[in-house]
């Protein structure tokens, strides 16, 4: 996958926990557990959710680095097979 697909699958999987979830103001540096309004239960599910769709390994110590879309997404593109 490349940066374009990694950020729109990151997007999905967050409306498939937060289907309320509106990105208009969240931008690609924004902290989005805050500005989404995730709790700690739907980034754990949200973790498992891109960890089955993308087969990459996220273990509980890389959660501080997930803090903004574009940390996932750059998590997730250097970590893929």
């Amino acid at each position: 996958m490349n940066r374009t697909e990694t950020m729109v699958l990151v997007k999905d999987s967050i409306t498939e926990i937060v289907p309320d979830a509106d990105f208009t103001d969240v931008g690609p540096d924004d902290k989005f557990r805050d500005a989404l309004e995730l709790d700690s239960l739907d980034f754990v599910g949200l973790v498992e959710l891109l960890s089955e769709r993308t087969g990459v390994r996220i273990d509980e110590e890389d959660y501080p680095a997930l803090t903004t879309l574009a940390d996932v997404t750059n998590f997730l593109l250097t970590r893929q097979n």
